[in-house]
């Protein structure tokens, strides 16, 4: 029977699971052990809150009285060190054991470094947490000549950040057209475009090496003839998973934590949620999903496994970004695509991009159309036959594309 469950990360997949449990009924102990002072909500670090117009208690993902009230002990600024399942407890960092029935692991991840020769200078920088963006936020001054290393979609929402505050942005990576398997070739190079149109350098090249100068930080790039000077280089290049606690307790770990459908990991008694959790599906490996709703949805699938009730239906993936003043939302996976439907014009105020194969929709994207998306969604779940004119036609409402 479980009575205690230990959550340890309080990134949204924690949250989300403790939530969950408590919405589903559960009345037992939940623990929820967190490295920094309060859970708080990551999306914002690369935008409002870099920028500083948002303090780290308005990117809190639950106001402090929330934990009181649902009756879930918040222990902060700890980390763990050991899991114990076998003894039925968590290991703190101060040598203190939590009793715990059911254990479930929420580490997130943490940013990439590639082995790039003087990467590990203090004027190179990483942007996963709040003490990330804190540390970076000092550089960006007006006139400030600061170096984005990855396109994706932390590279290009720093990007953004920085070039409305004034700084002189370069932003590299050897893609030609970033995020295109997301967004689509066409939508993906428009909104890569739009960098220049706002005052950031694109260059399409590799970091070979970073040095250290007297004035600045050197950083040698593969279409360079010369080193280029900057004043602070962020790099946006993914994040590698948090499989340390799992790899020691001895649960099978394959470029992530690997779970069931269910998120039970290879002890039955800890689950593992969020950017470390690997789903194993019908005895193959999936990639990780490292977005934010999944996440959300990992945590309500975790509380089922351990309230034993049905689990959530799955939906297809979702995300969002934005960038220069734009919403992009995108779903489902353009590069299983055929061929696309342009719903729109990309210079207009909205538009949308559908992904299809054979005669279904499989994925979609938008720059601040998200009912399009949303409809989209409801198609790609539902596997609706769709009518190509039909999206392409702006004078078709999306939720009349639904109607067939």
């Amino acid at each position: 029977m479980t009575e205690r469950v230990v959550i340890v990360g309080g990134g949204v997949a924690g949250v989300s699971t403790a939530a969950s449990l408590r919405s589903g009924g559960f009345d037992g102990e939940v623990t929820l052990v967190d490295l920094g002072e309060f859970p708080y909500d990551r999306p914002p670090l690369s935008k409002d809150f870099l920028a500083g117009a948002k303090d780290i208690k308005q990117i809190a993902l639950q106001p402090s009285q929330w934990y009181d009230d649902q009756r879930i002990r918040l222990i902060n600024r700890t980390a763990v060190s050991a899991l114990r399942p076998r003894e039925a407890a968590v290991e703190l960092a101060d040598g203190h054991l939590l009793p715990a029935d059911r254990v479930v692991l929420a580490t997130g991840g943490g940013a990439a470094r590639p082995p790039i020769p003087g990467i590990d200078s203090e004027r190179v920088h990483v942007l996963r947490t709040a003490d990330d963006a804190d540390r970076l936020r000092p550089s960006l001054v007006p006139g400030a000549r600061l170096l984005v290393v990855g396109a994706g979609l932390i590279g290009a929402e720093v990007a953004s950040t920085a070039v409305r505050l004034g700084c002189r942005v370069d932003l590299v990576d050897p893609v030609a057209v970033p995020l295109a398997g997301a967004l689509g070739p066409e939508l993906g190079a428009w909104l890569h475009g739009l960098h220049a149109a706002h005052g950031v350098t694109t260059v399409q090249a590799s970091v070979e090496s970073f040095e250290e100068r007297r004035t600045g930080i050197e950083a040698t790039l593969t279409t360079s003839a010369a080193p280029r000077l900057y004043d602070a280089v962020v790099l946006g290049v993914g994040m590698v998973p948090c499989t340390e606690l799992a790899q020691a307790a001895g649960l099978e770990v394959d470029r992530g934590i690997v779970v069931d459908e269910r998120r039970t990991t290879s002890h039955p008694a800890v689950l593992a949620v969020g950017d470390p959790a690997r789903v194993r599906r019908g005895g193959v490996l999936q990639p990780r999903t490292e977005h934010w709703e999944a996440a959300r949805h990992d945590g309500a699938r975790a509380a089922a496994t351990l309230l034993g009730t049905a689990p959530p239906e799955e939906t297809v993936s979702w995300f969002w970004t934005d960038r220069h003043a734009r919403h992009v939302e995108a779903v489902g996976h353009m590069d299983a695509a055929t061929h696309t439907v342009v719903r729109g014009s990309f210079d207009g105020p909205s538009c949308a991009v559908f992904g299809l194969r054979d005669g279904l929709v499989v994925a979609a994207a938008s720059v601040d159309d998200p009912s399009a998306v949303r409809a989209a969604r409801r198609m790609i779940d539902r596997r609706l036959p769709v009518d190509a004119a039909r999206l392409a036609d702006t004078s078709v409402k999306p939720r009349d594309l639904l109607r067939g």
